[in-house]
């Protein structure tokens, strides 16, 4: 059988929503929404607050197991670093976590994929939700025969696309989350170029009001960048080339993130051989990598462990009990 147990859930920002549970987002507070088949009284949530302590968090992780104001179970959405603290203080007290955190999403254009719907997927894909997704599409890793007509035409559309005010009519680009996140994600952008990146197309903070961050492009990233080796978070996309598809394999597998990859091919079953070989917790063919509630979600390497969603994001947070009756 199986049986509902207390959950912790944690979430770094108030714009994500709890993936295994009905939530909604009210006032900067995330709240339970009680159903028929939801005991919301066995669930909590925290946000943590930017420049706030995190006292809230460990109150509620490190009672033992059964004593007032505890839970059983914690799942997190947020960042790498968060993502150990959290684990780090629920195995203190021998607690279960789902762990949903950073990406660094491959999106590999092999040889033969159709270049039209390659592009127009991996632009959109970078700048969903002005780039600040966890499974938003952050490296892309083209076949030598396609990278100059590839980055040809990804520039132009990443260059057509309008910042601007996310309430306004026509925007298609809006502003980072915080002013600090913004200067983070610039710092990488420069530290690449210093380390011999080419930029391409944006680059530059933009005067005025607002944590905007223009659409940016790098190419001939290598090893040892900022936009090769971390997550970029925001509007910021790293071209890399790749000489074959083994090569591009290898180059996607070469991070220390594993939360989503995608692949583009006209031959459909080598997509499903290449992204059978590609190291991430869910890789589509010919799409933009996507949740979905009827599919299992998480990562694996430093994108995290356990699953929401699916009936396997529903089994993460029951006991498993076996009764035996004679």
């Amino acid at each position: 059988m199986y049986r509902q147990i207390e959950v912790c859930g944690i979430h770094h920002a108030v714009a994500l929503k709890l993936h295994p549970f009905p939530v909604h987002v009210s006032n900067g507070q995330i709240v339970i929404q009680a159903t028929a088949s939801l005991d919301s009284a066995k669930f909590s949530a925290i946000e943590i607050v930017p420049g706030t302590t995190a006292a809230p968090v460990v109150n509620s992780i490190t009672p033992a197991s059964g004593t007032a104001g505890s839970s059983t179970t914690v799942t997190l959405t947020g960042s790498t670093p968060a993502g150990k603290a959290v684990a780090a203080q629920a195995g203190s007290v021998l607690k279960k976590t789902v762990l949903e955190l950073g990406g660094s999403d491959p999106y590999l254009v092999l040889e033969d994929a159709d270049l039209e719907a390659a592009v127009m997927t991996s632009v959109n894909s970078r700048l969903i939700n002005a780039g600040q997704s966890c499974i938003a599409a952050k490296r892309f890793i083209v076949a030598r025969p396609m990278i100059d007509e590839f980055t040809t035409r990804f520039v132009a559309l990443m260059k057509s696309k309008t910042v601007g005010d996310p309430l306004a009519e026509g925007t298609e680009v809006g502003p980072q989350a915080r002013h600090d996140l913004r200067d983070a994600l610039h710092q990488q952008v420069r530290s690449s170029i210093e380390r011999g990146a080419s930029l391409l197309l944006g680059g530059e903070i933009p005067p005025g009001d607002g944590a905007f961050y223009p659409p940016t492009v790098l190419a001939k990233v290598k090893p040892g960048m900022p936009a090769y080796d971390e997550e970029l978070f925001g509007p910021v996309a790293a071209i890399i080339e790749a000489q074959d598809e083994d090569d591009a394999v290898r180059i996607a597998n070469d991070s220390i993130f594993g939360l989503g990859a995608a692949v583009f091919t006209r031959d459909l079953a080598r997509g499903e051989r290449v992204a059978r070989r590609l190291e991430a917790g869910a890789t589509f063919v010919n799409a933009l990598v996507a949740s979905d509630p009827r599919l299992p979600f998480g990562g694996i390497k430093e994108s995290g462990y356990g699953r929401e969603l699916g009936p396997y994001g529903i089994r993460e947070f029951v006991n498993v009990k076996t009764v035996v009756v004679r």
